[in-house]
């Protein structure tokens, strides 16, 4: 049993390397090589970059509104297929419309992977009492952020940018066949009822709203950084062709961060550690705009890298914590207003640097969005003191 869930465990990481990782971030160390052979503008890459914000948005609406409670292994099963197959075919193609397109697409495929595979390992933890270990799953994006890294700059000398989206689709194809024997939803009536009875509200239900649109700013500021900051540094005299080791030092640092903001929340609670992740983030997204040097670039990475999906993290739990009996539907909700923040940045942030011939304005921007959002979070602490004391009473009445 124990290997069995190593195993299931794994498949969800997979899952997420594949359709986050890959599908929907290898565009950013992408984005350069295709600028520099293609020469079109950063307006055009926004528009590409908010199609598949776009599609993100979609695919988390309708995960998170159609009941796929009885479905969720062969839906998730088929947007893995569609990510891997749109990731291919951008290299197959030197259509601007078709890329839209296909980045749309692979913003629909990769919202149902994320919402789905959260609430079939969040539901698994739950029935276990092992909620906390939702950090090594979320950690599955850095990884595939990291693996992508690694990957691009071997696959473009060898064959380009074109052979780099086709290598990466090869990569997740390999790792889909693992998803596909090792990762199925095996949630149940009595384990429904059991979570129910595992979590209390906190904060309650009413602080919901506070959390949905704290997050959305998040998606709002922190796109801006997770669609250029390769571009940006490329642009630098600091790394001259070599501004994929910005991305790996994200990956790197995303790897562990999830873990370890679910450690704090089991210290802290989920709030405080969302308020100082998101002020952490805002430092660095805006950095480059204030200090340009391979130093400022590596920090901005690592605080960027170490903070994004860690606020991911404890917002999609603590989510799924308010409203346990329905975490697919509270995910999706989540994900949808996040992905509305995304859809809006790269556009704005595209278009602002196209005037003013540099991205500064778009990351004081972004970084000023954020730390607006953690200010939002700060009433909900005295919503953990209370359930905490909640949370005492009831073990000892036990």
């Amino acid at each position: 049993m124990r290997k069995h869930s190593i195993l299931f465990f794994m498949g969800g990481i997979f899952s997420l390397m594949i359709a986050m990782g890959i599908g929907r971030f290898a565009y950013t160390p992408i984005l350069p090589l295709m600028q520099k052979e293609l020469s079109f503008s950063n307006t055009v890459a926004g528009y590409l970059a908010s199609s598949n914000y776009a599609g993100y948005l979609l695919g988390a609406i309708l995960a998170g509104a159609i009941p796929l409670k009885q479905y969720r292994t062969i839906s998730l099963r088929i947007s893995l297929i569609i990510s891997i197959f749109t990731t291919a075919l951008m290299g197959l193609t030197y259509s601007y419309l078709l890329w839209n397109v296909l980045r749309f697409l692979s913003g629909v495929a990769s919202a149902y992977v994320f919402v789905l595979s959260s609430g079939i390992v969040l539901d698994k933890l739950a029935t276990t009492n092992k909620t906390n270990w939702s950090g090594l799953f979320y950690g599955g994006v850095g990884f595939g952020i990291f693996l992508s890294s690694l990957i691009i700059p071997i696959l473009n000398q060898a064959f380009q940018w074109e052979g780099t989206w086709i290598g990466l689709a090869v990569v997740s194809g390999i790792l889909a066949f693992f998803v596909w024997i090792w990762f199925n939803d095996t949630s149940s009536i009595v384990e429904t009822k059991n979570k129910q009875e595992t979590f209390i509200q906190v904060p309650p239900t009413k602080w919901l709203p506070w959390l949905t649109v704290a997050y959305g700013l998040e998606g709002l500021g922190y796109i801006v950084t997770g669609t250029f900051i390769i571009s940006i540094a490329e642009k630098t005299s600091s790394f001259h062709n070599h501004a994929t080791l910005v991305w790996m030092m994200v990956g790197l640092a995303a790897i562990p961060s999830c873990l370890i903001w679910s450690v704090l929340s089991k210290k802290w609670g989920y709030v405080k550690p969302l308020v100082l992740a998101m002020t952490l983030q805002s430092i660095g997204i805006a950095m480059p705009a204030f200090w340009i040097s391979q130093t400022s670039f590596v920090i901005s990475a690592l605080l960027f890298g170490a903070t994004f999906m860690g606020i991911t993290t404890l917002a999609t739990t603590l989510g799924r914590q308010i409203n346990p009996s329905n975490s697919s539907r509270t995910i999706g909700n989540l994900t949808a207003i996040y992905a509305i923040g995304q859809l809006i940045g790269p556009t704005l942030a595209g278009v602002l640097s196209s005037f003013t011939h540099n991205f500064n304005a778009a990351l004081v921007g972004a970084a000023s969005v954020i730390l607006i959002g953690a200010g939002l979070l700060l009433n909900g602490i005295q919503f953990e003191r209370k359930s905490k004391k909640i949370n005492k009473s009831r073990n000892f009445s036990l």
